[in-house]
């Protein structure tokens, strides 16, 4: 060193930093990190209590309109005023009575049905004979018309042979005869029979055709 430059003072001791008994040293800072950010403002708080009011705003809004609404239902389904009018017993009746004067008529009893005879007393077998010629039968019927109105008749015949088998028959028909008047009719059998066939009445219909 040069002589021009005085020396420079001795080192003074530094006061060392006492930590209280029981406490924990602060960590030092590493002298490579990097510096700390600044502190952000906190608005956490402000933002929670805005949320709040608005929830409790809507709340109260819900349960005005749902008041309104019952309020009107109920309006619509009132009961109507209850009536002052005295109570009155309920209303019977009165038993029917016939009008002075007046009498009940009976209906008249049903006449009794005139009863037509049966059609076979109408209709008779007068002959039942076979032409010897060619064999036929044929038979002669009187009809006479018990009933009480003009009638048409359909006459049936049949033909039997010795052992009662058919072995013809035959039909005709009388048409408006006139009650108590009377008419002959001949029935022919058709085909070729033996001696001894015999006539017998069938299929006897009366068919009113009179006013």
């Amino acid at each position: 060193m040069s002589d021009n430059f005085p020396p420079p003072p001795p080192e003074q001791p530094q006061p060392e930093h006492q930590v209280p008994a029981g406490a924990v040293p602060a960590a030092q800072p590493s002298p490579w990190a990097a510096p700390a950010a600044p502190p952000r403002k906190q608005r956490t708080g402000l933002i929670a209590t805005l949320a709040v009011a608005g929830a409790l705003v809507v709340a109260g809004g819900v349960v005005a309109l749902v008041h309104t609404l019952m309020s009107s239902v109920q309006d619509s389904i009132a009961l109507p005023p209850r009536s002052d009018a005295p109570y009155s017993e309920p209303y019977e009746d009165e038993p029917y009575e016939e009008p002075y004067g007046e009498e009940y008529e009976e209906e008249p009893a049903p006449q009794a049905t005139v009863t037509e005879p049966d059609v076979e007393e109408d209709v008779t077998i007068t002959a039942c004979t076979r032409d010897p010629q060619i064999g036929w039968q044929s038979a002669k019927v009187k009809v006479v018309n018990g009933s009480s109105t003009t009638a048409s008749y359909n006459i049936g015949v049949e033909f039997l042979g010795k052992d009662g088998t058919k072995v013809a028959d035959g039909v005709t028909g009388v048409v408006d005869l006139a009650p108590g008047k009377s008419v002959v009719e001949e029935v022919h059998g058709l085909g070729e029979v033996p001696p001894g066939t015999t006539c017998r009445l069938v299929d006897l219909l009366r068919v009113p055709t009179g006013d």
